[in-house]
């Protein structure tokens, strides 16, 4: 519902290790109180956020790393002058929140200085409300002796396959309260809890060395509990990685040329954050990134109109998509989580927006992209979920292989690169498998797959059904000045590409 009502300050909260929703509050309303009184005040917003995380390591079967960590601080963002200032605190007293707030007044009017044109801010309503992620068992209230015991249980199954060298394991978990305010009146509270999981086996021979990660390159992240956990069973899955990548040193080389390959939902997922999340970045696309991050192929004069991908690529930013890693109720400047068409029927119609990016491109709101790592940065435009649709009539991935007769079927990350217009591209998967006469054959090593975004899309002619979709979770994208490090998901089913051309992997580092 809408609001434009802000509570009094009644007096010095209590600012000790946990934070009442009354104090936190409380401490938004010091700052927004504060910023009300700078010159050319037009808009301004809080985010004070507490932090708790958990990372739990295993190399063999002993624990190789054990951080738990916590952060609390606060975020103010000004509007004055026709600029933004941003400036934050992690000493919660009235006294620090006041000078954090005028600092980033006199930031602002020193950035709308420096502005040919003002900035201008699309309209939200003022909301009031609570979220909290979907979860069933809060990790952090499970023992660590348990968490330890999936881990070392899963590679003492990965080390008991003759030929395998190393055997690794990877937990974390993650929770933020956050609470947001701004002058025009929302007041929000979100509660996020992430958890992700992760093993990895590797085998040495005498010339070949091959791995085998499992869910898939960087572990599954989800918005999610503990429940995650026992639900990607690590342990029921090792012995078979292990295996997987033991036959992966003898097995032959995957063959260059042309084929009709199959992409697995993992791969697919990252295939999509780099062709299609970052290009969709509107402050990429009107060349605010390009000094740093790089620019975009999809400039808003293709917006409805270049072919980005055959008819049934339908490629849409949905923060809403329930236990999906770039799932939220509000963005960072508190816009309510959306639906974004970003491609439909193979057009490129719509990209990742924020509220002072929207109205550039005639948009009336924003699509609700904006979000920081943490208190201590401002918001920047981020991928939410960036996913396939997959089609009803797509069938299961044995469907599919069957129907494509002869071809590859690839799966998981192994390493990437593309350029910095996101167009030209390549990518290497840990394991491909042979398909021959529409089943499944012989595994292959080291392959790898390159094209141009536009042509790659254009060449998909089936999706699996949503009976092999899966809400992948990327934990580690990097963006913005300074750097920061952002939670997206991207859910697909698998993929078939006609024609693809398929290579040999080079050691390329990953480029984000």
């Amino acid at each position: 519902m809408a609001s434009r009502a802000s509570a009094p300050v009644t007096g010095a909260p209590q600012t000790g290790s946990h934070l009442t929703d009354a104090d936190a509050f409380a401490l938004t309303e010091i700052a927004l109180e504060t910023v009300r009184n700078c010159p050319g005040f037009t808009y301004a917003d809080v985010r004070l956020i507490e932090q708790h995380s958990e990372l739990l390591e295993t190399k063999n079967t002993q624990v190789s790393a054990f951080n738990r960590g916590s952060s609390k601080g606060l975020g103010v963002r000004v509007l004055a002058g026709g600029g933004f200032g941003f400036a934050c605190s992690q000493n919660l007293s009235p006294r620090a929140i006041r000078n954090c707030a005028k600092l980033a007044c006199e930031v602002a009017l020193a950035s709308g200085s420096a502005m040919q044109t003002p900035v201008k801010l699309a309209p939200e309503p003022a909301w009031r409300a609570h979220w909290t992620s979907p979860h069933l068992i809060d990790p952090f209230t499970v023992a660590i002796d348990d968490k330890i015991a999936v881990l070392l249980d899963s590679a003492e199954r990965i080390l008991s396959v003759p030929g395998i060298t190393l055997a690794l394991g990877m937990l974390n978990f993650i929770k933020d309260v956050k609470y947001f305010a701004n002058s025009e009146g929302s007041r929000i509270k979100q509660t996020f809890i992430r958890s992700g999981c992760l093993i990895e086996a590797n085998a040495t021979g005498e010339n070949d060395r091959q791995r085998r990660s499992y869910p898939c390159r960087f572990g599954q992240f989800e918005l999610a509990g503990y429940e995650m956990i026992l639900r990607w069973d690590l342990p029921g899955n090792a012995e078979n990685i292990a295996r997987e990548a033991v036959a992966l040193l003898t097995a032959p080389a995957c063959p260059q040329g042309q084929f009709d390959t199959i992409i697995g939902s993992s791969q697919l997922g990252l295939q999509i954050h780099e062709s299609m999340g970052h290009p969709s970045e509107l402050d990429r696309a009107l060349g605010q990134e390009i000094n740093f991050a790089g620019a975009s192929f999809l400039t808003p004069d293709k917006r409805h109109t270049l072919r980005y991908g055959s008819n049934i690529v339908n490629l849409v930013a949905d923060a809403t998509a329930i236990g999906a890693l770039g799932s939220f109720g509000f963005d960072d400047e508190g816009v309510q989580a959306q639906r974004v068409d970003l491609v439909k029927d193979g057009i490129f119609e719509g990209y990742l927006s924020s509220r002072d990016t929207a109205h550039l491109i005639g948009l009336t709101r924003s699509g609700g992209a904006m979000r920081a790592e943490s208190w201590n940065v401002a918001p920047i435009i981020r991928m939410t979920n960036i996913s396939l649709v997959p089609t009803r009539a797509g069938g299961s991935l044995d469907q599919l292989i069957a129907d494509t007769g002869d071809g590859l079927y690839m799966e998981t990350n192994k390493s990437w690169s593309i350029d910095s217009m996101r167009y030209n591209f390549q990518f290497s998967t840990e394991i491909a498998w042979e398909i021959k006469n529409g089943k499944r054959g012989r595994m292959l090593k080291n392959p790898s797959y390159s094209g141009i975004t536009p042509e790659f899309w254009g060449s998909a002619d089936a999706i699996c059904d949503r009976s092999e979709y899966v809400e992948w979770g990327t934990p580690n994208c990097g963006k913005g000045q300074p750097m920061q490090t952002m939670w997206t998901g991207h859910g697909a089913s698998p993929t078939r590409f006609r024609k693809l051309t398929v290579g040999l992997a080079t050691a390329k580092a990953g480029n984000d």
